[in-house]
């Protein structure tokens, strides 16, 4: 059947066996083979073979393709339509996520500087003869520099990221 299918398609084509085995690489005397049973076109010739021909392999092999019915279209569009539910369902957990995330890095900021100005640096008033409280008043003044000037930008970013997960 497969012989009979390339030497039908071909002929549809107008093509010679030389000008289809010109386009596939091939000799002549391969498409004449191909055509008269006597060899088959391996999976990537046969590849080849359907696109110059303007058909699909299982066409090519023999195999009768049958359009999708309406009940086929309609089955697809339903199990399309449930994918797209589960995604939506994904994007808006992850959406969730980020948002308590969000709120979570507000509140650690909010409560840090709640402690910061109940604390009001006593590190500030210790020996810095000492070499360990130097070293400890050290870490703490320069956590609170840093803290202090960048703190309010990431409260900013996140409640921007906060008001942005609720719109729609």
């Amino acid at each position: 059947m497969l012989n009979e299918n390339i030497r039908k398609l071909r002929k549809s084509k107008g093509l010679s066996q030389e000008e289809l085995a010109m386009k596939l690489n091939v000799v002549r005397q391969t498409v004449s083979k191909w055509e008269n049973g006597l060899s088959v076109p391996d999976s990537s010739m046969l590849i080849l073979l359907a696109d110059e021909l303007g058909t699909s392999v299982s066409v090519l092999l023999g195999e009768t393709v049958t359009e999708p019915t309406i009940d086929d279209r309609k089955v697809i569009s339903e199990k399309l339509e449930m994918i797209n539910l589960q995604l939506a369902k994904n994007r808006m957990a992850k959406i969730k996520t980020v948002r308590w995330i969000l709120i979570f890095v507000c509140a650690l900021i909010v409560i840090t500087f709640a402690m910061l100005v109940i604390m009001q640096s006593p590190y500030l008033n210790w020996d810095y003869n000492n070499p360990e409280l130097a070293v400890a008043g050290t870490i703490m003044h320069g956590f609170e520099f840093v803290f202090v000037r960048l703190a309010p930008f990431a409260f900013i970013a996140s409640v921007i990221g906060i008001v942005r997960t609720y719109k729609k």
